[in-house]
């Protein structure tokens, strides 16, 4: 069942429900491996979710995202500067004028947790979970308590927050909200723990606070789509699962439909290390390959700028890419990157690529793009897609799930092309639902539940 009780109980974690009823608004934080944002509902109108529509990236890849990156900026005295794209592109500003030192960009859920989550998944052990003693780590490799740091990017997001709720509207203080921050449902109690003791650091109001699992809260914005998704998901006694796949994890449930509409959890949340980062680690390991790895690695710690734009640009060419592609696939190269791989190598690009053994499969075009053949780009994507597809269909072969006929799919890395054409081409005999904006189904629907927490038994 869901796991949110009523104001007047207590779950393990210390969390409770708001009586949203006596505030005017609902707000949800919504923090994930690789993007973070918010999104807020009025009491008099509450299907009417806004996010947040400006957040922008500068540099040359002019991400415009409805999330802003994870990442966090600190300054020599251990104070919030920035958060987001902000963070990112004023640590490069300064990294590039040498003025970086003392400084600390974090980035919350780093590649050393990512690793952490996959060894622990195929040696058959718990996932890590956050704790009072959970380190992050900064661009540089520094570990810092990750406590502080969560607390800092919830008071960020919530004076962001309420900037954006004064530009719309007159009279709401900050004691008429009511907050709901998404948590994976694969967190134990002590993550949980952690995240409200995050809240409570920042001076919220932690009666006005509730914690929402995320597949749960996607299961509650697909009920408000088009009707065709809406009459899947209908009718007492209907099991569907929900794959909310994001940066990092795949974060797995299966939900039934309940007589007046609520919502029950049939089976144990699962999931696994599956996320989007695993497809952009490959694409790095491949340009480490390319250009050498001392020249992306000098290009990450000297020149920042443009590793952020190698980064965001293929935050944005990856979800499109799919099963039908047949054309090279083209990517960027910045001048600075083509200077620095002739500079360790000793070879001008061309010439290394050749020496490379790939032939045709890669190419440099014009001088500044590399195109790649698809069948290259492929293998970036099958390793974590094909173990959730295994994983799936495992879950689908148990006997008390033998009803369930309906799959969502929603996260950022659920808005990927590929991903969406390998789970229909693998699990034929189900239907795939993937909402528009899949990436935000999850932030929209814990803004719903927290207009109407009973939604969840």
């Amino acid at each position: 069942m869901g796991k949110v009780e009523s104001k007047s109980s207590r779950s393990t974690t210390g969390t409770t429900t708001a009586k949203t009823q006596s505030y005017l608004l609902v707000a949800a934080f919504d923090f994930g491996t690789t993007y973070s944002g918010y999104a807020f509902s009025f009491r008099n109108d509450p299907l009417k979710v806004h996010t947040n529509q400006t957040w922008y990236s500068g540099g040359a890849g002019n991400l415009i995202s409805l999330k802003t990156s994870t990442s966090l900026l600190i300054n020599p005295e251990g104070e919030f500067d920035s958060f987001g794209f902000q963070a990112e592109d004023s640590y490069a500003n300064k990294a590039e004028d040498d003025n970086h030192h003392g400084w600390r960009q974090v980035m919350f859920f780093s590649r050393s947790w990512g690793i952490q989550i996959m060894k622990a998944v195929l040696a058959d052990l718990c996932i890590p979970t956050l704790s009072r003693t959970t380190t992050v780590e900064d661009i540089e490799g520094n570990s810092h308590q990750a406590l502080p740091i969560f607390s800092m990017a919830i008071k960020f997001l919530q004076t962001h927050l309420l900037q954006a709720v004064a530009n719309q509207t007159v009279g709401v203080l900050e004691k008429d909200i009511c907050y709901v921050i998404t948590v994976p449902a694969i967190w134990d109690d002590n993550a949980k723990e952690f995240m409200r003791t995050a809240v409570k650091e920042t001076g919220i109001d932690e009666t006005r606070v509730t914690l929402a699992l995320e597949p749960e809260a996607a299961s509650i914005w697909c009920e408000t789509l088009d009707v065709d998704t809406r009459a899947a998901l209908a009718g007492t006694g209907t099991q569907y699962m929900v794959i909310d796949l994001g940066g990092g994890t795949a974060d797995i449930s299966i939900q039934e439909k309940e007589q007046g509409g609520t919502l029950k959890e049939i089976h144990k949340p699962t999931g696994g290390p599956w996320g989007g980062t695993y497809v952009d680690a490959k694409y790095l390991k491949f340009l480490e390959h390319i250009f050498g790895e001392k020249a992306i690695t000098s290009l990450k710690t000297e020149e920042m700028a443009d590793y952020f734009d190698v980064i965001r640009e293929f935050e944005t060419k990856k979800r499109t890419f799919s099963v039908q592609t047949e054309d090279k696939f083209t990517f960027k190269i910045s001048a600075t990157t083509r200077k620095l791989s002739e500079k360790f190598t000793g070879q001008n690009l061309e010439q290394r690529i050749g020496s490379l053994g790939y032939g045709d499969s890669v190419i440099v075009k014009g001088g500044d793009k590399l195109r790649v053949e698809p069948d290259i780009v492929r293998t970036w994507f099958d390793g974590p897609i094909d173990n959730l597809i295994g994983h799936v269909k495992n879950l689908l072969k148990e006997p008390k799930l033998i009803a369930v006929q309906t799959v969502v799919l929603v996260g950022g890395f659920g808005e990927s092309a590929y991903v969406q054409e390998k789970l229909r081409c693998e699990i034929l005999d189900k239907r795939l639902i993937v909402p528009a904006e899949a990436g935000l189904a999850v932030l929209k629907g814990s803004v719903m539940f927290g207009q109407n927490p009973a939604i969840i038994t």
